[in-house]
């Protein structure tokens, strides 16, 4: 009879996602992976060929989550762009090094910045469409120069240098829209 697999994919899977957004991707680690499990590093290679495998489903499962974080974000604005913004800032304050795995790292397994955002949901495109029925002739410009500022004051959340409340970040979103758009 064969013995019973007790440590299962999933479970080396959520360890690593675990430790990549606790202490970053850096960390992630066959041994420091196999010691959280409480295993040695042979389960972690019978179900993965390498750690590059590994941690390309440490990267899917932080997209994933970063889908299911801007879903659940609460929608405080009605500008175009605001809430995509809010919940991207908040996202890096919160959850730091699965912010820098998705959108500041350069790694293989790199999903695209506009990929990321837009998602299976059209999260783009749903706020481009809502900048055109706002009357703005250009919204993919208009989403440009947004983004800039957004990924910018994201940055700055990542590092500590930005310490505006989540009150006076709408209000500088929905005034940069309105610069932006030539409605100021």
């Amino acid at each position: 009879m064969a013995r019973k697999e007790t440590i299962t994919i999933d479970m080396i899977l959520d360890t690593a996602f675990a430790m990549a957004r606790e202490e970053g991707v850096a960390d992630v680690t066959a041994r420091k992976v196999a010691a959280k499990t409480g295993c040695s590093t042979q389960p972690i290679f019978r179900v993965y060929k390498n750690m590059d495998e590994l941690w390309r489903a440490v990267y899917d499962k932080a997209a994933a989550f970063f889908h299911d974080y801007y879903r659940l974000y609460p929608r405080t604005g009605k500008t175009p762009f605001a809430n995509l913004g809010m919940a991207y800032i908040a996202f890096a304050r919160e959850e730091r090094h699965l912010f820098e795995l998705l959108f500041v790292k350069n790694v293989p397994y790199k999903k695209g910045m506009y990929e990321l955002l837009n998602g299976s949901a059209g999260n783009v495109v749903y706020e481009i469409n809502l900048a055109r029925a706002a009357g703005c002739a250009d919204p993919g410009d208009l989403f440009m120069k947004m983004w800039i500022f957004i990924h910018g004051a994201a940055c700055m959340t990542m590092t500590g240098d930005y310490d505006l409340t989540d009150a006076q970040t709408l209000e500088l979103l929905e005034r940069s829209y309105e610069a932006f758009a030539g409605k100021s």
